[in-house]
């Protein structure tokens, strides 16, 4: 499980975060939500230990990220993975190097064929059998974000956490995508956590949805009791983002 309590972050005289507290439970798929700028990235990377807090902490299986060294706090991070907004695909390199990139940086002795093996098992995993040798200038988007995803599966991690993974991409490959994360939490297992602006994957693919307003948690609930919510905070966001 991961717990955030009374998280505090200031950039400068902008208060980020102002109090956030939120629990997210194993095995289930969070979707967290909010206006441009109100935090969602910045609670991310505090999820990660990219980023510290001002005050309150960070508690990973009971690990509080604060009082970790630097080598258990990259121990902690193997068991994350990270699916970026634009994928963050090397141009340079292959599907197979881009894919293996976590675990030749990993220190850990894997052999070339380890490596290949693994890969391809990746791959097929998000529908990309036999694209190894391609470059990512060959990939379509939506053909990039699956490798990006098969990236942040490589070292079988217990959380994915997903920057606006539809973000750039036309409906019918933003559904494929939606279905894929579903797929791979039911077959995985994975605790999966999803920053997104579309309304429409929140319905699709959230067991429990947390908004962000003003540097705290403003809802936490199913995508049916967000939209089905007189909040006013709510139904101007929704608004916004069915436009």
């Amino acid at each position: 499980m991961i717990e955030i309590d009374n998280l505090y972050k200031s950039f400068g005289g902008n208060k980020v975060l102002n109090g956030l507290s939120l629990k997210i439970h194993d095995g289930e798929t969070i979707a967290i939500i909010g206006k441009s700028g109100c935090g969602k990235s910045v609670l991310i990377k505090h999820i990660v230990g990219l980023l510290y807090p001002d005050s309150g902490f960070v508690e990973v299986e009971g690990q509080n990220l604060n009082n970790l060294n630097t080598k258990e706090l990259y121990l902690l991070r193997r068991k994350f993975g990270f699916l970026f907004q634009g994928a963050a695909l090397f141009d340079s390199m292959t599907v197979e190097e881009n894919v293996a990139l976590p675990l030749v940086e990993s220190q850990l002795e894997y052999s070339k064929q380890d490596i290949a093996g693994i890969v391809a098992e990746k791959l097929e995993l998000v529908g990309l059998t036999y694209t190894q040798n391609l470059k990512p200038s060959e990939l379509s988007g939506g053909m990039k974000k699956r490798v990006g995803l098969a990236r942040a599966l490589v070292t079988n991690p217990k959380y994915i956490l997903y920057d606006e993974p539809t973000t750039g991409l036309d409906p019918i490959m933003s559904d494929s995508i939606d279905n894929l994360i579903k797929e791979l939490s039911d077959k995985l297992k994975v605790t999966s956590v999803v920053v997104t602006h579309d309304m429409y994957s929140v319905k699709n693919i959230a067991d429990k949805v947390a908004m962000m307003h003003e540097g705290v948690v403003h809802f936490t609930g199913t995508p049916k009791e967000l939209v089905e919510s007189d909040d006013k905070v709510i139904m101007d966001f929704i608004k916004r983002t069915s436009i």
